[in-house]
């Protein structure tokens, strides 16, 4: 008897990323809750896998910190932590305003006009304020700058920043209602200063401490 062909790698490498963009997603949405065990045989079993794609994407969602690993219990959904949250918006501040200011010689009206266009939406929100719409909209209007970013690792490290930034708060304006105004206010001024050609160092500052405003804001709700 013919041996049994080995699965190609391509269909090796499919069933991981499916599993893991499955996985990331119910994370994401808060139908997997921090703590919630993650059992590979049963994840495998619902998507008609081995476990051996879903080890691999728990592994991938481990390293951008939204699984860990919990001594006696296996693999399980990140917990909340307050003072992490705090860290990852400090260093999304620091890595915004880097990625900001290398993007500069990129950014077309285009796509100021887009980022003006989110951040109008943003502002019309603000009557009828869903605090989750409002941090998504938030994510789309930086995230429309900063890809314009030429330094890919910045870049990686941008993402990898609101995916953990997603895995820790579904939404930071649930928190600080009363930052949506400002930071409204704030994106304006963002984009006037890049409109203005300002130095990019006043542009990497503004970004950087428009980010650091919403964990000051943030600390002081929480004492």
């Amino acid at each position: 008897m013919p041996a049994q062909a080995a699965p190609s790698t391509t269909t090796t490498t499919s069933k991981s990323q499916q599993t893991y963009d499955w996985l990331r997603e119910r994370i994401l949405t808060r139908d997997f809750n921090p703590g919630y065990r993650l059992v590979l045989s049963s994840i495998a079993a619902e998507l008609g896998v081995s476990t051996v794609p879903v080890r691999e994407a728990i592994r991938r969602l481990e390293a951008e910190g939204l699984v860990e690993f919990e001594r006696n219990v296996g693999a399980r959904v990140a917990m909340v932590d307050e003072g992490e949250y705090v860290d990852t918006m400090q260093s999304l501040g620091v890595l915004e305003g880097a990625a900001t200011a290398l993007a500069l010689p990129h950014i077309t009206e285009t796509v100021l006009t887009r980022a003006q266009a989110i951040n109008d939406q943003m502002r019309a929100m603000l009557t009828d304020f869903d605090p989750a719409v409002f941090t998504a909209l938030n994510e789309k209007f930086h995230r429309a700058i900063c890809d314009r970013c030429p330094n890919s690792h910045i870049c990686m490290l941008v993402d990898r920043g609101w995916t953990r930034m997603a895995g820790l708060r579904s939404s930071t304006f649930s928190f600080v209602p009363d930052r949506a105004p400002r930071s409204v206010e704030e994106h304006d001024e963002i984009l006037r200063l890049i409109r203005e050609d300002a130095d990019p160092t006043q542009i990497e500052m503004t970004v950087r401490h428009h980010k650091w405003r919403t964990v000051k804001a943030f600390k002081e709700m929480s004492r």
